[in-house]
């Protein structure tokens, strides 16, 4: 037979049953290809609401008037950068975090409103790590701090901004003074804010009066206008001599305008029994565990 074999040519159904076991591990790799390929792109992703619902951006911002923005879960890569050492010296680590996650590539992280951002983190430390969030936080009454555990599903509201509000096509809005009576323009902060006044924060550590400088700092980076003046350096001095009350009445108002995300769940303290709502601090441990 196999010399038959090799004077008449290769026997066709070896032949065949040769070629049907090549095609199929042919196909049967293509498909692996293809599954492995796709594999690459199969990453949930869920829809975020935006307590700013869109409306404190920009004409043209790829947020503009949208309610909720659109967000990968975080994945084992996103967990390399926010163990990255040099992005956590560089203090930019939740800014690579934010940016990975986002699907729309276009979104510059800087420019979301900061409580956008806030909800962002929230969504992704539920999805990538469970409700569960535990932290150290101070008793408001006695001040002593104690581990606790909150349920990030729990009690998590989003404030609504004032109705009697109005904003103009680029997400600002006005303000008139009590005492000075002056009309002021002002814009909510973002993430690049957010960055300044963290540096601003560092470089002045040694300074006593740290906190009500940087609340001075948020209100100058916050207003773009008064009375019909932008130009900068005459903003800060206004804002520099304007009187306490006006100060109060533009911190206060603008608290009011601008919707934020807060988890507010029952607090008890175990030392002295003082029991209040409290808000969930979203501390530095947010997404890094001791």
């Amino acid at each position: 037979m196999r010399n038959n074999e090799e004077r008449f040519g290769a026997n066709p159904l070896k032949q065949d049953a040769s070629a049907l076991e090549q095609l199929v591990h042919q196909q049967s790799s293509q498909e692996t290809e293809k599954q492995v390929g796709a594999l690459n792109f199969i990453v949930p992703t869920e829809f975020v609401e935006l307590p700013s619902k869109g409306k404190f951006y920009k004409q043209g911002h790829p947020l503009k008037d949208k309610e909720a923005i659109e967000i990968k879960q975080m994945t084992a890569k996103e967990e390399d950068i926010l163990n990255s050492r040099s992005l956590l010296k560089k203090g930019i680590a939740l800014d690579r975090l934010i940016q990975a996650l986002i699907v729309d590539k276009s979104i510059n992280p800087d420019s979301l409103v900061i409580e956008d951002r806030n909800a962002i983190l929230v969504a992704a430390r539920v999805s990538a790590y469970g409700i569960d969030y535990d932290t150290e936080i101070s008793c408001p009454s006695c001040g002593e701090k104690a581990k606790r555990r909150f349920n990030l599903s729990e009690g998590v509201k989003i404030t609504e901004a004032s109705e009697d509000l109005q904003l103009s096509q680029d997400g600002y809005f006005q303000l008139q003074l009590p005492i000075t009576k002056w009309k002021v323009v002002c814009r909510s902060l973002n993430g690049g804010d957010e960055k300044l006044i963290a540096k601003m924060a560092e470089s002045k550590k040694k300074n006593d009066s740290l906190n009500d400088s940087l609340l001075l700092d948020q209100i100058k980076l916050c207003v773009i206008a008064v009375e019909g003046v932008t130009e900068r350096d005459t903003i800060n001095k206004a804002i520099d001599s304007m009187p306490a009350r006006d100060s109060k009445y533009l911190r206060t108002k603008y608290q009011e305008a601008i919707p934020s995300l807060k988890v507010i769940q029952p607090f008890t303290c175990k030392s002295c029994e003082y029991e209040a709502d409290m808000e969930v601090p979203l501390s530095t441990d947010f997404f890094w565990f001791k």
